[in-house]
């Protein structure tokens, strides 16, 4: 019992913190059908800076980093990415009306990282003082790179399967052209998914921060313009993306209901299984109990800045109010409210 108000009063306080007022904020204005807008310009500008300063503190850390105390996290975030994509799109598939396509694309989206919930999740743990790796930014390529890789291979897979299936009255002949076809696409699939993602400019911001960080010396301006304008711009992007987010609740009634139970459900399942591979990597290197909640929180969110674009590209049969409805609609918000759980739980297991 006394854990569960200990959890309860933590969620409560939480609540009350910029990070969440102000995305929360934002949702009632797009309620209330305020006219406030935000410039897609100054977003994006946002959203780059935003990445820059994660990138940057990241390098800048990993320049004394321990390689064990990396690589393990970093392979735990690949297989988390993984594990997501295969998880999520098989249990879509068994709901009626939910096509192959549609569920690969969306949990793709969930597999690949949120820079601005992973960005809330650190801006919570510094403004409660909790310590973590400055190499957790790092860990975003892995997780986003290898779940957007594994979505779009098995959903074209799939495509190529079902256009087998539907010519398999051909005979070998029709078959064996039909496997050829499946091995090429996965070939020029994946050099061209490797290809977009490291092109996209939250990808591309965030290396780019990471490699300045890593093979130069930018603290100073790290200190004197980045790390003091991060909160400031943190809350302008909490507020867009709760007006985005209530926006796009509206997109879910389109598609079939097994979007909402999953989006409302998948971010706390993801974010345990991250907590479970953090606590084994906290067991395996001394993994800090600030970097388990992260990478639970990593995998909890679910892709609103490189997902989207990769996947209208990759995957344009896909449908977009599916994916983008349950990420940006439900998922993201769903994430962002659960950081207080993922600190009362590490905190309980592990202790700050």
């Amino acid at each position: 019992m006394d854990y569960l108000i200990e959890i309860a009063t933590t969620l409560l306080s939480q609540f009350q913190k910029p990070t969440l007022a102000f995305l929360m904020g934002g949702m009632l204005l797009a309620a209330l059908g305020s006219k406030l807008e935000v410039p897609e310009p100054v977003y994006k500008f946002v959203v780059m800076l935003l990445l820059l300063k994660v990138g940057l503190s990241a390098g800048i850390s990993v320049r004394q980093a321990d390689l064990i105390a990396l690589a393990v996290p970093a392979v735990f975030a690949a297989v988390l990415g993984v594990a997501i994509v295969l998880l999520g799109g098989r249990t879509l598939a068994l709901w009626p009306g939910v096509s192959r396509m549609d569920g690969m694309a969306t949990a793709g989206l969930f597999g690949a990282v949120s820079a601005s919930t992973l960005a809330a999740g650190m801006a919570t743990l510094d403004a409660e003082g909790v310590a973590y790796e400055g190499f957790i930014g790092a860990l975003y390529p892995f997780m986003d790179i290898a779940a957007l890789v594994t979505a779009i291979i098995l959903a074209r897979m799939s495509a190529v399967r079902s256009a087998a299936d539907v010519y398999a009255g051909g005979g070998a002949a029709t078959m064996t052209m039909g496997s050829g076809a499946g091995a090429g696409v996965d070939g020029d699939m994946v050099r061209g998914i490797l290809t977009d993602t490291f092109r996209s400019p939250a990808i591309s911001a965030l290396l780019i921060g990471l490699a300045i960080g890593v093979f130069a010396k930018p603290d100073a301006v790290f200190e004197s313009f980045y790390q003091p304008l991060f909160h400031g711009l943190l809350s302008i992007l909490m507020l867009i993306m709760g007006m985005e987010a209530w926006s796009r609740l509206s997109e879910l009634r389109k598609v079939a209901h097994a979007y909402v139970i999953y989006a409302v459900a998948a971010p706390i399942m993801h974010g345990l299984m991250g907590f479970g591979l953090g606590l084994l990597a906290h067991h395996l290197t001394g993994f800090s109990a600030g970097g388990v909640t992260l990478l639970a929180i990593m995998a909890a969110s679910s892709s609103d800045i490189s997902g989207p674009p990769t996947l209208r590209g990759a995957l344009p049969e896909a449908n977009p109010s599916a994916y983008l409805g349950a990420s940006t609609g439900l998922g993201t918000p769903v994430a962002i409210l659960s950081i207080p759980l993922f600190m009362a739980l590490a905190d309980a297991v592990i202790g700050f």
